[in-house]
């Protein structure tokens, strides 16, 4: 029997022309791949949950695959992941995602270095997360930290966890306060 029920998925795309400067030639995609599924573990405390991180890989393909071929592979330079834990779950049940869609990410796009940035929480349906986003060989490069807002209107419910996964195209639009550029990367250890 699987752990993973899906009830709903979501794609979200933001597209940024300018931020009151002049209009970029190449506007800015964030996209959002969403799924929520049943929370096998509503209600209970299992001690271990190893094996749901480990099935969660394949959901975690599932949502990098469709992100890669909204945005194209060779066009995302940033990622990130969240999680919505209904109230009849815990912390611990989103944090499973850190490994899963993590993974899942790195795999898709050829192992990036960087450390994919993450947000959790536990909250009723229709809870809003901002998602941390950064540069996907380079934790440091200033142009590239941004965010992007998850959610769904009706998840999760109390016995759902909603997870998601961000790309997006490049830094911020206007970007210009300095610091590490993604040109001047040269240690690939996912820092500088």
């Amino acid at each position: 029997m699987t752990l993973i029920q899906i009830r709903k998925r979501s794609l979200t795309i933001e597209t940024t022309y300018h931020e009151g400067g002049p209009v970029t030639d190449k506007p800015l995609k964030l996209a959002a791949a969403c799924a929520v599924i049943k929370n096998p573990y509503a209600g209970m405390f299992e001690p271990d949950l190893m094996p749901f991180m480990a099935e969660l890989r394949t959901l975690g393909t599932l949502l990098a695959e469709e992100l890669v071929d909204t945005l194209g592979k060779g066009n995302i330079e940033v990622y990130s992941k969240a999680a919505i834990v209904g109230v009849n779950g815990e912390m611990e049940h989103g944090a499973v995602w850190h490994e899963a869609g993590g993974w899942a990410m790195r795999t898709v796009l050829g192992e990036p270095k960087a450390m994919v940035p993450a947000s959790k929480a536990v909250a009723n349906a229709g809870y809003r997360l901002m998602v941390p986003v950064h540069y996907i060989h380079a934790s440091y490069v200033r142009s590239h930290f941004n965010s992007m807002e998850v959610g769904i209107q009706d998840a999760p419910r109390p016995n759902e966890i909603l997870f998601a996964l961000v790309m997006g195209t490049g830094g911020r639009v206007h970007s210009r306060l300095g610091g590490l550029t993604k040109d001047k990367v040269t240690v690939h250890d996912g820092q500088r």
